[in-house]
């Protein structure tokens, strides 16, 4: 694609309603006024836009502007995880490691926050050498085998 095309793109991306509802919902966030700021990510999340699914996952996880819902943050968290968003592997990953939730399950845990990790969340590093030290080598053994599977298919140029 040219030069000119590229940057055209990108500013037609800029300019759509999916990422102003979605800088306005951070907005609204950071002022407190969290009903306002679900209705802001709403539609950009039904239209599978993974940072306001993962800003919905936050909000059900910490109660803001909804009733705390582990289960409904983590659903959150896993759509936008699926499509490569590195703050909500790394709350996934979270969640398998400590069972908020859900059932603990350390090789899922190890899976999510080596992707969060490949996709450039600094924090997810860390979390991978905790959780590990809880795993047996046939767990890390079956998480290798897990990031490899995903990591091609989420990360192909990494």
């Amino acid at each position: 694609m040219r030069p000119a095309l590229l940057l055209a793109y990108g500013l037609t991306l800029l300019a759509t309603p999916t990422f102003a509802d979605v800088e306005r919902g951070r907005d609204l966030m950071e002022t407190g006024r969290f009903e306002e700021a679900y209705d802001a990510f709403w539609p950009a999340a039904r239209s599978g836009n993974a940072d306001a699914e993962e800003l919905i996952g936050v909000m059900y996880a910490l109660g803001l502007g909804v009733d705390k819902d582990p289960v409904r943050a983590f659903e959150w968290y896993l759509r936008a995880s699926m499509k490569g968003h590195p703050g909500a592997q790394s709350g996934i990953g979270w969640y398998y490691e400590v069972g908020i939730g859900i059932q603990i399950d350390l090789v899922r845990a190890y899976m999510w926050y080596a992707l969060s990790a490949i996709g450039g969340d600094p924090d997810a590093a860390i979390s991978q050498e905790e959780v590990i030290k809880k795993m047996t080598p046939e767990q890390i053994e079956h998480a290798h085998a897990l990031i490899a599977d995903y990591k091609v298919w989420m990360y192909p140029f990494r």
